[in-house]
């Protein structure tokens, strides 16, 4: 159900500044005919890009499902004589069915443009390109045709903003007797991230490459790994070098000066004190005025000093690891990731190359249909299933996460056999099956509150490999909590003892998000992000097609909310996680369960000691002499409101101390705390 709404790659496109003329000869001239590409992710083939250019106009299909999703989009482009575009249409769906109409226009000097959010229209003297919010990524080669020619490859865009393009390295690929020369190139401006393409030597597309998805042209599909490899190098360069220039290791013994210190036993703050540090580990609690020999003094200003959180729904991936660090959050619960690229990215992060949360594995497995999810290990039979189990055993993961195309009659061996390792499990409730069965296999986590809720409300035959499982949500609201049915499943969880991850955030986002408004779990940060990123927090997910589903949405989303109280009143364990990529998602995660009863000083000891406990961290969950030192510094007073973590302004990750307003601006994001005063 993962959707990580920080890095958009391959939506938010692009534009560049350019003197308009009357098109006279079409400046894609040498560009006609068709270009096909194949959509990969995982290994897979998902989907496809196929365009078609005749004299100044190219139309674009685009189209991939990937976990029973995807978006399917055309488009229409028309370019002018120096290659901008006077015109371009967009329509379809994105991955999770919200409809699009998206246009934009160039009359003289008068541009316009209609997406999710409005309408809007500026004039423009230069013929700009303009950054779309959800078409294809084949304008990225049209927009690199335009930035090659502009001083410093950088150039202003519509709506707002500026693009610039890197080449990074030339290269080549051969497939049987066919050798391509490319380039490949870095395109940043748009999103908190970079994105990465490939061009030919004609400066036709190659390739859209990221860690985890290549979209690349038909007859290289085999390539595919060796493409993905340069976009898991760049953006582990980049965030290499985020590492050496923005992570603070002293040398010698720290001390955090005139700070609160939360006490998770005590649900209170401390008298002002100091905290010294020595290596990763934190050594002695002080006065606030104490000072040793040597010692590199963070004057905490008199704030709260709090142990690093833990996001339980974690997909680990460099580009959200600083982030979340950022963010106070620095341990990950990973549910499900490719495991070569978690293994290596685990590695890099122990050893200090990049920075990121201390990060435990669970092991996916997935079975193997047409809406399979390409994480993990895919199996189609029980046999395999135990197989990928001890393969996950083997490498010293603590558990197995089970996903929706895996057979549920496979559900009780594949636990049975967990147990006696002593691995944990949990899981998706997999398709025709329902949260009973699995409660009963002995699950001792369900994964997602809409899993377990749709059992009451789906018919047996009812497939939740596809995007039902998400709209089925509207039929929540005639759900009788109180009802037999109901409460025989919250019987079973008691009974059990199994726990509750919900990820009320992203629930949030795809049942009360709409086209045009801010989202709520937003609010407090929008502002500070890049222009283009802001734009993508005021779309919808879901396709809200008439009042009727507006109502139903808002009333399902009321229904998720009673649910989780009345888990909590019967003593189920709750566990935060996002789905969303974790940081400033982790904050609305806790300040969602403020609904459910918590006080905003038990949701800090949820998200540091409950947790740390529930993974058995003894080292972590709370700040005291012998322990990790993993804690973070805010100006405000979490314990009186929740909210105040929002607001960070250092974070120390083992005794490495990094500053998030020294960070911030190399992600476009504007800083949220002054710089605090160290003496060293």
């Amino acid at each position: 159900m993962k959707v990580q709404f920080f890095y958009l790659p391959f939506i938010l496109l692009l534009l560049i500044s350019c003197k308009q003329e009357s098109p006279k000869v079409s400046s894609l001239v040498d560009y006609q005919g068709d270009e096909t590409y194949s959509v990969i992710s995982g290994g897979t083939t998902v989907g496809y890009l196929k365009a078609h250019t005749l004299g100044d106009t190219i139309h674009i299909d685009y189209d991939y499902k990937n976990n029973g999703r995807g978006p399917t989009m055309k488009e229409t482009i028309i370019l002018n004589t120096d290659g901008f575009p006077l015109q371009w249409n967009i329509t379809g769906n994105t991955t999770f069915g919200n409809t699009v109409e998206e246009q934009y226009a160039l009359s003289g000097t008068a541009a316009s443009w209609t997406d999710a959010t409005g309408s809007d229209s500026t004039t423009a003297e230069n013929a700009l390109w303009y950054v779309n919010q959800s078409g294809s990524p084949y304008s990225t080669i049209l927009t690199a045709r335009s930035l090659l020619k502009s001083p410093d490859y950088t150039a202003d865009v519509l709506p707002a903003g500026k693009l610039t393009l890197k080449k990074m390295e030339k290269t080549s690929i051969t497939v049987d007797s066919t050798t391509v020369d490319l380039t490949t190139y870095a395109l940043s401006g748009a999103d908190i991230n970079p994105s990465y393409f490939i061009a030919d030597s004609n400066q036709r597309l190659f390739a859209v490459i990221s860690p985890s998805f290549v979209i690349v042209r038909e007859g290289f599909e085999t390539k595919e790994k060796e493409l993905r490899a340069y976009a898991e190098k760049y953006s582990a360069e980049r965030f290499e070098s985020l590492q050496k220039t923005y992570a603070h290791n002293y040398g010698k013994k720290v001390r955090i000066a005139n700070v609160k210190i939360f006490d998770p036993n005590t649900l209170s703050l401390s008298v002002l004190s100091s905290v010294l540090v020595d290596g990763d580990r934190i050594v002695r609690i002080d006065t606030p005025d104490a000072r040793g020999e040597n010692e590199v003094v963070i004057d905490g200003a008199g704030g709260t000093l709090v142990a690093g959180m833990y996001e339980m729904h974690a997909h680990t991936g460099d580009e959200d690891a600083l982030l979340n660090i950022l963010a106070g959050v620095t341990s990950f619960r990973d549910m499900g990731n490719d495991n070569a690229v978690l293994e290596d990215l685990i590695k890099k992060i122990d050893s200090g190359v990049l920075a990121g949360p201390r990060v435990h594995r669970l092991g996916f497995i997935e079975g193997v249909s047409d809406y399979s999810a390409n994480n993990g290990i895919l199996v189609s039979s029980e046999a395999e299933a135990l197989a990928a189990l001890e393969t996950y055993h083997d490498k010293g993961f603590y558990g197995i996460k089970l996903y929706n195309s895996m057979n549920g009659d496979w559900a009780p061996a594949i636990v049975k056999k967990a147990h006696e390792y002593g691995m944990f499990v949990c899981g998706h409730v997999p398709a025709f099956s329902n949260a009973n069965a699995m409660l009963r296999a002995g699950f001792d986590e369900m994964t997602h509150i809409n899993q377990t809720m749709l059992g009451w409300v789906l018919e047996p035959e009812e497939d939740t490999r596809s995007l039902l499982r998400l709209t089925a949500l509207k039929r929540f609201p005639a759900l009788d909590l109180n009802s037999p049915e109901v409460q025989e499943t919250m019987d079973l969880f008691v009974q059990n003892k199994t726990a509750m991850d919900p990820t009320l955030a992203i629930h949030e986002v795809l049942m009360k998000a709409r086209n045009g408004d801010v989202w709520e779990g937003t609010k407090e940060f929008i502002d500070h992000m890049p222009p283009n990123a802001q734009r993508g927090f005021k779309i919808a997910l879901a396709d809200v097609a008439s009042p009727e589903d507006d109502q139903a949405y808002r009333e399902g989303y009321d229904k998720i909310v009673e649910t989780l109280k009345m888990m909590k009143d019967k003593g189920i364990v709750l566990i935060p996680g996002t789905d969303l990529g974790g940081a400033f998602f982790y904050h609305r995660e806790l300040e969602l369960y403020q609904q459910l009863g918590y006080t905003s000083a038990e949701l800090l000891k949820l998200a540091t000691y409950d947790m740390a406990q529930y993974l058995g961290d003894e080292d972590l969950g709370s700040i005291a002499p012998g322990k990790l030192a993993d804690f973070f510094l805010i100006p405000g007073n979490p314990v009186e409101d929740i909210k105040a973590i929002k607001t960070i302004s250092m974070v120390s990750r083992g005794g490495t101390f990094y500053y998030p307003s020294e960070v911030y601006p190399s992600f476009g994001i504007q800083a949220f705390t002054p710089m605090l005063k160290v003496k060293e």
